[in-house]
């Protein structure tokens, strides 16, 4: 197992790693550095063969509750804060090998985008999610979103900001399953997908058929 201060990675074995975002006093909100070792980290399993499947979850109750607000507001030159975000949601989005989001707690605002750009999206009961940043005049990511709901519920979130619980993010299809354990469920998942041959093409296919978002 290695560790950095706010993110741990974790072979599980049999193709499996799992990734936490470890911040929980920040509700695991992306700062700057979080957004680049999570970068680094997918940079380094893209090319790690005994890697096959990553699942993504958050330490301490939470998902992520978006970027740090908190940072931004203490920045002298937030512009320079953001200059590395369109490469950090480049590498997630287009990452050749499947994510498995393990969701509990709150994904909103730039959370919910991270959940978004995973392949599948395991919710525990207690999660939430949302754009709430609308309501303070930051805009969400509407054509993420659009690219993973019917486009009238993309429209819906992105303007109200509503935050939905589990079950609704189920039925609006947001979510694959909701769960009472969403890291076990989630890491079964991946071990049965790790074991599919075919799982890297199927991935390959996904990717060239999805929004070409987020361009650095």
């Amino acid at each position: 197992m290695t560790h950095t201060a706010i993110l741990s990675s974790e072979s599980m074995g049999d193709g499996v790693v799992l990734l936490t975002l470890n911040r929980p006093e920040r509700r695991n909100a992306l700062s700057a550095q979080l957004r680049r070792d999570l970068t680094d980290a997918l940079a380094g399993l893209a090319v790690d063969d005994s890697c096959q499947v990553v699942v993504l979850t958050g330490a301490g109750g939470t998902f992520c509750a978006g970027f740090d607000l908190k940072e931004l507001q203490a920045s002298d030159a937030p512009d320079e804060l953001f200059a590395d975000a369109d490469a950090y949601h480049h590498a997630v989005h287009i990452f050749p090998k499947p994510i498995i989001a393990a969701i509990c707690g709150p994904a909103v605002a730039g959370g919910l985008d991270l959940a978004a750009m995973c392949d599948i999206r395991v919710a525990q009961t207690d999660a939430t999610f949302g754009q709430p940043q609308v309501r303070f005049g930051v805009p969400a990511a509407f054509e993420l979103m659009r690219s993973v709901l019917a486009e009238p519920v993309a429209r819906e979130l992105c303007l109200t900001g509503r935050v939905v619980d589990a079950v609704e993010a189920e039925r609006m299809g947001l979510v694959n399953h909701v769960v009472g354990h969403a890291l076990d469920h989630a890491l079964a998942l991946a071990l049965m997908i790790a074991a599919s041959p075919a799982a890297a093409a199927v991935k390959a296919q996904i990717v060239a058929a999805q929004p070409q978002l987020f361009q650095p």
